[in-house]
């Protein structure tokens, strides 16, 4: 019979523990797939509010991401899988560099749906020739709630930030699951360890927290600078300061970050070309040079019009005067998402003169309304 080869479900949770140490991955949990609304109800709660902003995705698969066995049916459980990337160094001191553009921990090395993913799947095989249950591996590439799905495994819970918190990891975990059709004993959900604390709400440059255990993504510096693909609102650009990929500051202040270890897969580990750049490279990028040097990362995905938005934001708030020679040759660049924000950045770096000056050589040429809104906006205050 199938199952001979393991007899019962403790022997299973056993082999699969010493099965992803051997396979370099931090934690794990078992989670059953029960009948709980509370799910659904929290995602329609964040969809009906407008919280998710332009991720149509969300809304697209909202109906499976509320529920686990709407994506497969006959899945009965989730083991859940983790993996940290703790940095070595706290990510908010390069808050302090303002001619470099700052990149998410995440972010830095390789891409984690490609090491993580096929950790993942070579435990998935091991448990489908154990057990002979079916088998699905996920890793953010499905509409699957990993984060609280993860907290019911008892790795870790949903802190105020809504991001997962681990006792042993922080706030540092890259996520999976695996869905199998087999009847696992549940690991005991882990409980809330936030207690009074508040750091991560009273951090968040923007104010993206309505309330504790709820995020607006429209207000998210994460969100704005990777998934936002318009021009960002000027009431966050200040907010941004030097973020060019994403936002630590939540993160990184979590107390519990205190007992994780640096991570020890050295892909996920910064190279030098990701390791917060210069501005100055960031602003001369064309499309090639950009694939280029992103390459193998998430920063790819974003595209290089985004990530160059993003940098004139931070050049604009640098006060570098250094700077203004690239931004001037992005006012003619073929984005207009670009063009707009190069206003803007010239705009923060210019005196009145020198911008009135500007603005008459370069907005009679302009046809996009939303770049030739940016030159038609007041100047507002100087980075200088």
């Amino acid at each position: 019979m199938v199952f001979e080869a393991v007899a019962t479900n403790v022997d299973l949770n056993e082999m699969l523990r010493k099965e992803a140490r051997k396979l370099g991955l931090d934690a794990i949990g078992i989670a059953r797939l029960g009948s709980s609304h509370e799910l659904a109800a929290r995602l329609d709660y964040f969809l009906k509010n407008g919280r998710h902003g332009d991720m149509e995705w969300m809304e697209e698969n909202a109906d499976r991401r509320g529920d686990p066995r709407r994506l497969w049916p006959e899945a009965r459980t989730a083991i859940m899988v983790g993996q940290s990337y703790a940095p070595s160094s706290n990510p908010l001191e390069a808050l302090e560099q303002a001619e470099r553009g700052v990149i998410s921990v995440y972010a830095k090395g390789r891409d984690y749906h490609d090491v993580v993913k096929k950790k993942i799947k070579a435990l998935a095989r091991i448990f489908a020739a154990k057990s002979g249950a079916d088998v699905k591996v996920f890793v953010d590439t499905a509409p699957l709630m990993e984060k609280p799905l993860a907290a019911t495994a008892g790795i870790g819970w949903q802190g105020k930030h809504t991001n997962l918190v681990s006792r042993e990891h922080g706030s540092w975990l890259f996520l999976g699951a695996i869905l199998t059709t087999a009847e696992m004993e549940p690991d005991r959900a882990e409980s809330d360890h936030c207690g009074s604390c508040s750091r991560c709400l009273d951090i968040c440059p923007t104010k993206a927290f309505p309330v504790p255990y709820q995020l607006d993504a429209r207000r998210c510096i994460a969100y704005l600078s990777i998934e936002h693909k318009g021009h960002i609102a000027p009431e966050f650009r200040v907010a941004m300061g030097n973020r060019v990929f994403g936002c630590d500051d939540c993160l990184a202040i979590c107390p519990w970050n205190k007992f994780a270890a640096a991570a020890t897969e050295h892909r996920f580990a910064a190279k030098s070309a990701t390791d917060n750049p210069p501005l100055a490279e960031l602003l001369a990028l064309d499309d090639a040079a950009f694939r280029e040097r992103f390459a193998g990362t998430p920063i790819k995905r974003t595209g290089r019009n985004r990530i160059v938005r993003n940098a004139l934001i931070a050049a604009g708030n640098s006060g570098d005067r250094s700077l203004l020679s690239t931004i001037q040759t992005l006012l003619s660049d073929g984005s207009p998402l670009v063009r707009a924000m190069a206003v803007w950045s010239a705009k923060r770096l210019m005196t009145d003169d020198e911008f009135d000056a500007l603005k008459t050589a370069y907005e009679p040429s302009e046809c996009d309304p939303k770049v030739a809104h940016e030159w038609a906006l007041p100047i507002e205050g100087h980075a200088l």
